[in-house]
């Protein structure tokens, strides 16, 4: 048998960068990458910055909001007065909410009366006018016996207060 020889010389160990694995990222990923981001942030920036400085003209949202309240009392079918009243306040306080974007529909009826800054955006006429219409279905709502009254009524001047408070707006 023939048998290999092998000799003892010393080799010199393989150097530790060798068992180390390479990277599958090269550098141009990083620069796509980056690239990528940079364009969604732009995207991203651009239709955040064109919703916020959209101009629109606060006639039109509370003319839309006041159809949307004149359909709502429309859409009303009360049983009796305090049923009418307290549809009728929740519909017209949404309204103030939306159109002179006041807070009257989370406040009870004494803290919007009592408010000094409330509907700052209405004439002192519409002011009044409000008060005194959310005092009478207030009335109606909190009354210890259900009022003898006609629902129909009670919507005709919720209606009728809808009315003075869209054209009371301060110019």
């Amino acid at each position: 048998m023939k048998e290999k020889t092998s000799s003892f010389e010393l080799l010199e160990p393989t150097r530790p960068e060798a068992l180390v694995p390479q990277p599958w990222l090269e550098p141009w990923m990083f620069v796509v990458a980056a690239l990528l981001i940079a364009a969604i942030f732009t995207i991203w920036w651009y239709y955040r910055s064109e919703k916020k400085f959209a101009i629109t003209d606060p006639r039109l949202a509370r003319d839309k909001f006041h159809q949307d309240a004149a359909a709502a009392l429309e859409k009303m079918n009360p049983q009796h007065a305090r049923d009418a009243a307290v549809q009728a306040s929740l519909i017209l306080r949404k309204y103030l909410a939306l159109a002179a974007k006041d807070p009257a529909l989370f406040e009870t009826n004494e803290e919007f009366i009592s408010r000094h800054d409330a509907l700052q955006a209405l004439t002192e006429a519409a002011r009044d006018a409000s008060g005194i219409g959310f005092t009478r279905l207030a009335s109606l709502k909190y009354a210890a016996e259900i009022p003898d009254l006609s629902p129909s009524e009670v919507v005709n001047e919720s209606r009728a207060l809808l009315e003075t408070l869209h054209h009371g707006f301060a110019a």
